[in-house]
């Protein structure tokens, strides 16, 4: 048996380590095949594409290209902060954004207590199914939905005009387009969110609800004191993530429909991006106002980690 020197280091873990590695790389040489487009995806895709953040402080000419386009530092931002058009779409964005986190966040919760109190397995994968379908649907077809039933000439209008009422105003209405946009995300997307919420309520143990009822806790106190308990850990990892893509409302659905009810109303800072940078041509101005919506959700995540660990939750990372 070979004695190692005090005070100088073994190389047998390291290279240990190393055969560790090797071998679970051969181990598993399928895996990492099967993950690496998804991986290679992210990488061109997100990563990548943060390379594009330095026309923000470029006078950028695409015949030019980024090396050769003119450095102007923070004038793009500047311009931004000084732009009455570009608060006035971080407005619409924060208040539609606010409605899709009261009204949306909570939807496929409820939708999935529901599901999971339906007895009937039969039953409960048709309604799964149902409600699962509106997300396969692109937002061009969603939006011609709502624009026949709610339209000035569709289905309810049709119906109103036949009992002799008055038309109801909906599609290319200002005052009626936020709640509007928040109710056709819940109808697409509430289904399909609802996945998550299932899978975390199949986890919670059965006989803390026996154990509940023969206490004599009802519906109610069931929910609040086991299921919700149960689910917290998920809830604050969404609710945490949620507002990380607080100002990231949508951008199809919104382009789709801003025409109809205008700029005032329907410019959110997705579509003033996408019009300032390649409609009026100033990309670098246009990516300054994209890298702000960026920095503004990490700096949310980043809070409301924090505060998921104040309240005793793990959060997004840990600690």
């Amino acid at each position: 048996m070979s004695a190692v020197e005090p005070g100088r280091p073994s190389r047998q873990v390291p290279r240990a380590r190393e055969r560790g590695h090797r071998g679970r790389i051969r181990r598993d040489w399928a895996l990492l095949v099967v993950m690496a487009p998804g991986l290679l995806y992210f990488l061109v895709f997100h990563y990548g594409a943060l390379f594009g953040n330095a026309l923000a402080f470029l006078d950028y000419v695409p015949f030019l290209g980024i090396v050769d386009s003119t450095w102007v530092g923070l004038a793009n931002f500047r311009q931004m902060l000084g732009d009455p058009q570009f608060w006035h779409a971080v407005a619409n964005t924060i208040m539609i954004a606010a409605l899709q986190l009261v009204f949306f966040f909570p939807a496929p919760l409820a939708l999935a207590l529901l599901l999971h109190s339906l007895v009937g397995s039969t039953v409960k994968r048709f309604v799964q199914s149902v409600v699962y379908l509106p997300h396969f649907l692109s937002w061009v077809v969603v939006v011609a939905l709502f624009q026949q039933m709610l339209g000035g000439a569709g289905v309810v209008n049709g119906w109103l005009g036949e009992l002799g009422l008055g038309a109801v105003h909906v599609i290319g209405n200002p005052e009626a387009y936020k709640p509007l946009v928040v109710v056709q995300l819940i109808w697409k997307e509430c289904g399909w969110a609802t996945i998550i919420f299932l899978a975390a309520l199949s986890q919670v143990d059965d006989q803390q609800y026996e154990a509940a009822a023969l206490d004599g806790a009802g519906w109610w106190r069931r929910l609040w004191h086991v299921t919700l308990p149960g689910i917290r850990p998920v809830l604050v990892l969404l609710l945490v993530l949620r507002l990380g893509e607080f100002l990231e409302v949508g951008f199809e659905q919104f382009f789709l429909q801003r025409q109809a009810v205008g700029p005032e109303a329907g410019e959110v800072l997705d579509t003033f991006v996408y019009f300032t940078g390649f409609a009026n041509g100033e990309f670098g101005y246009a990516a300054a106002a994209g890298l702000f919506k960026g920095l503004i959700g990490v700096v949310l995540v980043y809070t409301a980690n924090k505060v998921a660990h104040r309240l005793g939750e793990q959060g997004v990372y840990r600690r």
